[in-house]
Order: C-alpha cells, then sequence, then structure tokens
C-alpha cells in the first residue's frame, strides 16, 4: 500500500494551519488593542473634564470665602450699605393714598358638559 501523501506535503499543510491560527489571533488581539485604546481615550476626556470641574468650584469656594464676595453679598442680598453711602429711601407724596397691592379675583370656568356628565355619574 503506497500512499501519494509524504511528510513533507503534511508538513507544510500543518505549517499553513498553524499561520492561519495565529494570523487569527492577532486579529482578534487588535481588535481588543483598538476597543481598551478607545475606552483609554473617553476615560482620558472624563478625567480632563472632572479635574476642570474641580479647579472651577476651588475657584468658587476661594472667591466665596473672600472679602469681595461678602462685600457684593452686602450690597446686593443683603442690602446693606457702607460707611460713607447714602442711603436713598422712595417716599409717597405727602397726603396721597398708599398704593396697595390687590390679588385678582380668580374667574370662575365653566366645566365641559362631560365634565358635568362625570360629576354626577360618578360624583368626587
Amino acid at each position: 500500500m503506497n500512499l501519494p501523501i509524504s511528510v513533507r506535503r503534511v508538513l507544510v499543510a500543518i505549517g499553513i494551519l498553524v499561520l492561519v491560527f495565529i494570523v487569527l489571533e492577532f486579529n482578534r488581539r487588535l481588535e481588543e488593542l483598538n476597543m481598551l485604546s478607545a475606552q483609554s481615550k473617553l476615560t482620558q476626556m472624563q478625567v480632563t473634564q472632572a479635574v476642570q470641574t474641580q479647579l472651577a468650584l476651588q475657584t468658587q469656594v476661594a472667591y466665596a470665602g473672600s472679602d469681595a464676595a461678602v462685600e457684593e453679598w452686602a450690597r446686593t442680598d443683603g442690602h446693606y450699605i457702607q460707611d460713607g453711602d447714602l442711603p436713598v429711601v422712595p417716599l409717597g407724596q405727602p397726603g396721597s393714598a398708599p398704593i396697595e397691592a390687590g390679588t385678582p379675583t380668580p374667574i370662575p370656568t365653566q366645566p365641559s358638559n362631560w365634565e358635568v356628565w362625570w360629576d354626577l355619574f360618578f360624583g368626587e
């Protein structure tokens, strides 16, 4: 029995098979590298944004504790005056009635027909 398969052909076939597996594994690793690189870039971007936010917040905290921030609040929100300021208090004309801000009376709304029927059948 003489087989036409030689040892050399078998070794060449095995070598080609090994090369195919090596190329496939190399391709898989390249895809994984690309995915990890993209994740790394995203993470670096998030870290940069977090550091910038931290710096901005630290700046705001430093300003909030400064004398300039206290003075700004006192003059705008606290309605305090500084030595040397002349406060202005608006006064009405003598003998005139004070202006009263009245609350508007609500206008009753007419319920629609289906709402009337709904209340008749199901009540509230």
